[in-house]
């Protein structure tokens, strides 16, 4: 594990692009499995700014997707990626890749998922944290062996959704997840995390042993994992680089 504390926020965006532009820089094909929510926001930003780096041959896996929204609804991941990420890029949309959160057939979309995953293998994972330890959106208690599948999600993890809701009832219940057998499998693993409020996780996640209790914690044993904090995220931590 490189674990890597920064004093801002941006500095951990800035951190974490060093990572991801080179890596594209050098593998022009690279396939990267991408991230939503605020957290990646920073490191997207820099992405889009930086004009001499290409991603016409890169190939994208997101995480996840709600449960019941379509592509085009605002409060999709594939909304969320289009506006934040994808339109600043000349990355190709054929080779952007998100479930399908209105699939007729849950079932069929998640084994459709896994077979993508096994076709294109990742070089990057990029991930965030939740205040609950979650990654993607495996909730604590999910098996480690667990492959693409449809949760339902914590109360804590829709508290937490609810700032980009109107309201809090409008946070969709259930979510198509990749699951922590395919997160691992990438070739690295970039977690970040910033604020107080994720401190404890990354407490647990830097401190104890893995538990399913802490999904995040079936990292631990990757061989070329990133943690990236900012300050706050790192407040808990008893040593820090």
């Amino acid at each position: 594990m490189k674990l890597i504390v920064t004093e801002t926020y941006e500095a951990m965006s800035r951190a974490a692009y060093g990572v991801i532009g080179s890596l594209v820089s050098k593998k022009k094909d690279a396939v990267l499995g991408l991230a939503t929510g605020s957290t990646p926001l920073g490191l997207y930003r820099l992405m889009a700014e930086d004009r001499t780096v290409s991603y016409r041959d890169v190939k994208t896996v997101n995480l996840d997707e709600y449960a019941g929204l379509s592509a085009a609804h605002s409060q999709s991941y594939a909304y969320f990626m289009r506006e934040n990420l994808f339109r600043y890029l000349d990355i190709l949309p054929q080779n952007t890749h998100i479930p399908n959160g209105v699939a007729p057939d849950p079932a069929e979309e998640c084994a459709r998922y896994d077979g993508l995953l096994d076709r294109l293998p990742r070089d990057l994972q990029l991930l965030g944290i939740g205040s609950n330890g979650h990654i993607a959106f495996n909730e604590p208690g999910t098996p480690f062996d667990a492959r693409t599948h449809i949760v339902t999600l914590a109360e804590s993890t829709v508290r937490d959704n609810s700032r980009l809701f109107d309201r809090i009832e409008d946070v969709p219940k259930q979510a198509f997840t990749m699951g922590l057998a395919d997160i691992v499998r990438a070739k690295t693993v970039v977690l970040l995390a910033n604020g107080r409020n994720k401190a404890e996780a990354v407490r647990r996640l830097i401190e104890e042993d893995a538990d399913p209790a802490l999904p995040a914690s079936a990292l631990k044993q990757h061989e070329d994992l990133y943690v990236i904090l900012d300050r706050e995220a790192a407040s808990l931590l008893h040593e820090t680089a």
